[in-house]
């Protein structure tokens, strides 16, 4: 009988100490609210507002690339502008203005972002949901066969729903998997209103201020639909400096554009002919 109550105050203990164990919270799984194209899993905090410039050059190598164009510079494929604002921590809302990588052009767009679940020493992972709703501003084609045509304003507008799930497994490693949906309303002959992926990105970090950072996204297409429109699945590299008040960023991609609704669903460059392109973003938050 003794030994039966030395062991129910013995676990009675333990289950008190673990219950008055504080949560420790995991910080800067990646440095910035992007993995390159994608977004991770890291929120603005609240009060503070993120100003970001992104640039994407032309092909740095095959039919359009070489030293006529510079290895791409000469050309811009797509650029990026926005603003993005923490309402809570748990909470970003944000804005972009794209040039547009094709078929659709002066794109702008916006977003809402939430984290449902923090990585912690009670919960290994971080979970966060992201909505994305685009519409392009571009004159609209008279020719009804064209995807850029656009009978009406709903065909002008797109949308993208991702989970981010992420973990950080040391000061050096991040990983996050992103299955995501877009939906376009109005597209061209053989292609898809609808298009899933399953993403991967991650960051190995090589010292305090240089991490290198890399994603990839399998689209599942329906059938035909690459073969017909020569598509390709995304994919990018790159390297980030942390100086503290700004995150610069330097990467390789086969996508011509951002945002999800364009390079998921129409990266058209195959990496292996050399049909990527050199870009760079900036981001720097202000504390309001």
């Amino acid at each position: 009988m003794k030994n039966v109550l030395f062991l129910l105050v013995l676990l009675t203990s333990n289950a008190l100490s673990q219950n008055n164990e504080k949560t420790t919270y995991t910080w800067n799984t990646f440095n910035s609210t992007r993995v390159i194209n994608s977004h991770s899993t890291e929120m603005l905090e609240k009060k503070s507002m993120d100003m970001k410039i992104g640039h994407r050059f032309g092909d740095i190598a095959g039919t359009n690339g070489g030293i006529k164009t510079l290895f791409g510079i000469d050309n811009s494929s797509d650029i990026a502008v926005g603003l993005e604002a923490g309402i809570t921590n748990n909470f970003n809302i944000g804005i972009t203005r794209y040039k547009g990588a094709g078929p659709y052009l002066q794109l702008y767009e916006g977003y809402a972002k939430y984290k449902l679940l923090a990585q912690s020493t009670k919960t290994p992972l971080t979970l966060v949901a992201l909505a994305k709703f685009n519409v392009t501003t571009m004159p609209a084609s008279s020719n009804s066969a064209s995807p850029i045509s656009f009978p009406d304003f709903v065909s002008r507008t797109s949308s993208s729903y991702q989970l981010l799930i992420a973990k950080k497994f040391n000061q050096r490693f991040s990983l996050q998997v992103m299955p995501t949906y877009v939906h376009r309303n109005y597209v061209g002959f053989y292609d898809q209103n609808g298009t899933f992926a399953l993403g991967a990105g991650a960051r190995i970090q090589l010292t305090k201020l240089i991490g290198i950072i890399g994603e990839y996204h399998y689209v599942f297409f329906e059938d035909g639909v690459q073969e017909k429109l020569t598509t390709f699945h995304p994919l990018a590299l790159g390297v980030e400096f942390d100086t503290g008040g700004h995150i610069f960023q330097l990467n390789f991609s086969n996508s011509r554009g951002f945002g999800e609704a364009q390079y998921i669903p129409s990266t058209f460059s195959d990496f292996m002919e050399g049909q990527f392109r050199f870009g760079f973003s900036i981001s720097r938050v202000f504390k309001l």
